[in-house]
């Protein structure tokens, strides 16, 4: 690696980790109005978006441990926010399903998370499209640790 794309890639890695902190804290501070986490908050996201999800897998999905996803769909439980359930043809299997106050909360946030994209409005299309795949290029190449 030369000495000029070492520093281009130093200057990425510092803009890329600056704007994840703002998005991050964005996130966080929406979400937290709502009594949630952002962890919590990708939860109920994966389970609006896809429906009832194994909760075994639900921690792959979303990049958490098994400990932390059993703690995490415990809180969402006692919130009223999602519900467990057996799978009929395989009792070892259980699933998350999201309830109906679930759904009715995110139902409520997500137009309000569409409004924040909204910021996005000064880019253009394609320079859209490059941040995406450059994220997802980016995602790639550090995973896994």
């Amino acid at each position: 690696m030369s000495q000029n794309d070492e520093t281009l890639s130093l200057k990425l890695f510092i803009v890329l980790s600056r704007a994840h902190k703002a998005v991050s804290e964005h996130v966080k501070h929406d979400i937290q109005r709502y009594g949630l986490n952002p962890t919590e908050f990708g939860v109920l996201d994966l389970l609006y978006h896809k429906g009832a999800q194994p909760i075994q897998q639900i921690g792959d999905k979303i990049l958490l441990t098994s400990g932390s996803m059993t703690y995490v769909i415990d809180k969402l439980e006692e919130k009223g926010y999602i519900v467990r359930q057996r799978c009929e043809k395989d009792r070892r299997i259980t699933y998350a399903v999201i309830t109906e106050e679930g759904r009715t909360l995110m139902d409520h946030i997500f137009p309000q998370h569409a409004q924040k994209c909204r910021k996005f409005s000064n880019l253009y299309p394609q320079m859209k499209r490059n941040g995406d795949s450059l994220a997802q290029k980016i995602g790639l190449s550090l995973a896994p640790f």
